[in-house]
This record gives structure tokens, C-alpha cells and sequence, in this order.
């Protein structure tokens, strides 16, 4: 069975996450399983994905960043599959499974994973020299908080009995964001 693996680092990002569904299930999927999470947060369907997967079984992805994005995670995945006698397969590596267990196809999956990693610390190296730039022409101030922008809100919705969940739920932030507010009101 061909186990399909999609990941995009953010809910926005649907169009991302849609393409790499239809080239999973092109590829011969039977099961795709999606998430939105950011590669350093938890992924909480990597590893349903993980443990859904048996003897024989292929795991796919369509590119190697989705998978992981630091070689030693790369390698961790690749043990627990390897564990299970489970194959690899990434798509743009032209859609060959790749032998992770013989030396020259654990080589080639490290360069790899190696590179991934590096261009991810460049281009967040350079994100960052951007934001400095930019903050210190006074162009860049951050996200804007939309807990604070709505702490009279949170307020009254205390005041008239209403819990932090619902508070959270019905506002769209947080529930340390409501609790956040409120301590700041007390204070």
C-alpha cells in the first residue's frame, strides 16, 4: 500500500497542500494523510501517518522538506519506517523508492536532508537581516495583537459569566490570550 504524507506550514496555505494531494493520489496513494503545522511544531498526523503504516508498505512524499526539515529528524523517520520494513519514497527525487538501508542510498538521503536544512537556516538567516532592516526604518512593527485589540471585549464578556473557552471561541483568540487580558486588567 502507497501511505501519502502532505503537510503545508500554515492553514493559509491550501493551494500548497491541495497540489501535493493530487500528486500523492497520482502516484498511487490509497491513503493521504494532510496537515497543517509548521515542520518544527508537533505533528500530530506524521505520526498517526507513521503508525498507520505496516510491513511493505511504501510512505510518500512529494518533496523531502515536507517530511522533515533537520537531518536528524530526517533520520529519525527513516528509522521508524525502516523499524516497520517500510519503504521511502519522495517524488522529487523523480519518484524512485529509495533504498534507505544500503550505504549509497543512506549517503544520498543525508546530502539531501543536509542541504534541506541548510537552505532553510539561509533563508531564515536572511528573513531575519530583513526584519531588522526593515524595523529599523520603522517599516516593520509585527503582527498586529488582536487579543489587545480586543481586551474590552474580553472584559465584558467576563463580566457578564462567560468562561475563557467560550470567551476564546466566540472572539477568535486564544485561551492565554484571555487569560493574558484579564491579568493585565487586574494588574
Amino acid at each position: 500500500m502507497f501511505v501519502g504524507y502532505a503537510r503545508s506550514s500554515t492553514c493559509e496555505q491550501i493551494a500548497g497542500l491541495e497540489a501535493q494531494e493530487r500528486q500523492l493520489l497520482a502516484t498511487g496513494c490509497t491513503k493521504v494523510i494532510t496537515e497543517a503545522a509548521s515542520s518544527v511544531a508537533v505533528r500530530p498526523q506524521l505520526d498517526v501517518a507513521l503508525d498507520f503504516v505496516r510491513e511493505g508498505d511504501v510512505f510518500v512524499v512529494t518533496r523531502l522538506d515536507r517530511l522533515a526539515r533537520s537531518t536528524t529528524d530526517l533520520l529519525s523517520i527513516v528509522g521508524k519506517l525502516e523499524a516497520k520494513g517500510v519503504g521511502l519514497r519522495i517524488l522529487d527525487f523523480g519518484g524512485s523508492v529509495m533504498d534507505t538501508k544500503s550505504p549509497s542510498g543512506r549517503l544520498l538521503l543525508t546530502m539531501f536532508a543536509a542541504v534541506a536544512e541548510f537552505e532553510r537556516l539561509v533563508m531564515l538567516s536572511r528573513q531575519k537581516d530583513g526584519i531588522a532592516k526593515a524595523k529599523a526604518a520603522g517599516k516593520y512593527r509585527g503582527r498586529a495583537p488582536t487579543a489587545r485589540a480586543k481586551a474590552q471585549q474580553v472584559r465584558a464578556m467576563k463580566d457578564a459569566g462567560a468562561g475563557a473557552s467560550e470567551i476564546a471561541a466566540a472572539l477568535g483568540i486564544g485561551r492565554a490570550s484571555v487569560y493574558r487580558v484579564l491579568a493585565e486588567a487586574a494588574a
